[in-house]
């Protein structure tokens, strides 16, 4: 079964997506949304008196793929040319005489957006499943590599030594925010509503706020406080531009990993199943880092799908039909989507394969220029123009490059830094791991921020402290 109405593509051939998102936006998923609400509706004016009850049970027993077909529906669309209507007919037919009270007072929209709420509830749930399992892995990550020494880089070049774990530790603490503004944004976008076709409930008769207050309770979902003939679209934009900001996020580690994965470079590794896995169909000696390229790539279509939802916040009146077309692909699109990149994400970071070696090897590669501001610090303690000691050390690191010597030899032949610093403590400064600040305090800060929100949220705690290697 398709996500949209024909196959579109490598989502509904299913080379992207995992098995239970890509469920949730099935087409026949979908029409069971909205037959659910349809049932709820019925109930809901048996509740207040409108209808008889056992009609209501009839229509509720009726509200299913099984017995409101979808190629039922479909042929009654290819002649009347309205697919809620559609469903409506071919409901009230499977109902029999109880079939005169479906629908009763609401509009196509009642029934779309509240379903849609219901999609999204779905979907939202295994999204939050995933940067919760992400998180983990993250912090699991940040405490066992606290004191991986790696060069940390700006501008893409060597500045100053960080830990693997402070990176990673980093990482955890955007896909928290990530979680927190998630479980935000759920409060405004997973409501329905049952306002009619302009909002002020006229169809619904004196009941009318009751009805809609018991349809959502019996969904499990919140009431749009006020509304017109649709939910306003500045909830469903908040949530794409939500889902590309993750997906953003997801792009930036992915890219990360890529550009440590250069064979330049060499620190960390994509897994590769080396008995089977082929990197390229002609040079047998690639090891790409195909999925962190396809998460890259994958993101580029998120993104695209903020502008078309930012422009359905724009409506004619109390509604016109230009939402509707664009977010048909874009909620299946952006959910399915995100989703899938938190899978592939999660399983490359737990999957990752670190070559501690290579990390110090590369420290080296600039001689020890790496640590001019350690020396720099030195110097000041013992007396020196901060400015000054900037200077100096700044022709020094060219010097070194220059003549390709390594850097504590020219601090040694330096007779303002020999004056002050002796060789002992030119070692000390030079010496990487005595340069890593608060780094490895702050890991186990925002470790320990991380699990009180986790507690909260009603998950375990991770696992007992590492030390590291």
């Amino acid at each position: 079964m398709s996500i949209l109405p024909i196959d579109t593509g490598p989502i509904d051939t299913g080379r992207y997506g995992t098995a239970e998102m890509r469920r949730i936006f099935e087409e026949e998923a979908r029409v069971q949304r909205m037959l659910d609400v349809e049932a709820a509706l019925a109930w809901a004016h048996a509740e207040v008196g409108n209808i008889p009850r056992k009609d209501a049970e009839k229509i509720a027993a009726m509200a299913s793929i099984k017995h409101v077909r979808l190629s039922r529906i479909k042929e009654i669309e290819r002649e009347i040319k309205h697919d809620i209507a559609s469903l409506v007919r071919a409901l009230a037919e499977a109902c029999g005489p109880s079939g005169a009270y479906v629908h009763l007072g609401a509009t196509s929209y009642d029934i779309v957006d509240t379903a849609n709420a219901l999609q999204l509830k779905e979907a939202l749930e295994l999204i939050e499943k995933k940067l919760d399992d992400f998180e983990k892995i993250l912090m699991e990550k940040a405490l066992q590599h606290k004191n991986t020494l790696m060069m940390g880089r700006t501008h893409g070049q060597h500045a100053l030594p960080i830990t693997l774990g402070f990176k990673f530790a980093v990482w955890m603490r955007e896909i928290s925010r990530h979680i927190q503004r998630l479980r935000q944004c759920k409060e405004r976008v997973l409501v329905g509503k049952m306002s009619g076709a302009v909002g002020t409930q006229a169809g619904l008769g004196p009941n009318a706020m009751k009805i809609q207050e018991l349809v959502m309770q019996r969904l499990g979902i919140k009431e749009a406080e006020i509304s017109t003939q649709i939910v306003q679209r500045d909830r469903h934009a908040e949530l794409v531009c939500l889902l590309a900001m993750i997906a953003s996020t997801l792009d930036n580690f992915a890219t990360e990993i890529r550009e440590l994965q250069r064979p330049e470079i060499g620190e960390l590794f994509e897994f590769f199943e080396v008995e089977k896995q082929v990197g390229s169909s002609t040079m047998s000696h690639k090891r790409n880092p195909e999925l962190c390229e396809r998460v890259c790539g994958l993101t580029r279509i998120v993104r695209s799908l903020v502008i078309p939802a930012l422009e359905n916040v724009v409506t004619w009146h109390e509604r016109d039909l230009t939402q509707s077309s664009a977010e048909r692909f874009i909620l299946p699109e952006t959910c399915i989507l995100a989703d899938y990149m938190l899978f592939l994400m999660t399983n490359i970071v737990a999957n990752l394969r670190v070559d501690e070696e290579r990390m110090l090897k590369n420290i080296e590669l600039t001689q020890g220029r790496a640590m001019s501001e350690a020396v720099m610090i030195a110097l000041t303690k013992k007396g020196v123009n901060r400015q000054e000691a900037h200077e100096l050390l700044r022709k020094l690191t060219i010097k070194s490059e220059t003549e390709k010597r390594h850097f504590k030899k020219i601090l040694l032949e330096d007779k303002i830094v020999h004056r002050r610093l002796n060789e002992k403590e030119i070692d000390e400064a030079l010496n990487p791991r005595n340069y890593l600040g608060t780094a490895k305090k702050q890991i186990q800060l925002m470790v320990k921020k991380t699990e009180k929100e986790r507690e909260k949220r009603g998950l375990e705690l991770v696992m007992p402290k590492i030390e590291g290697k």
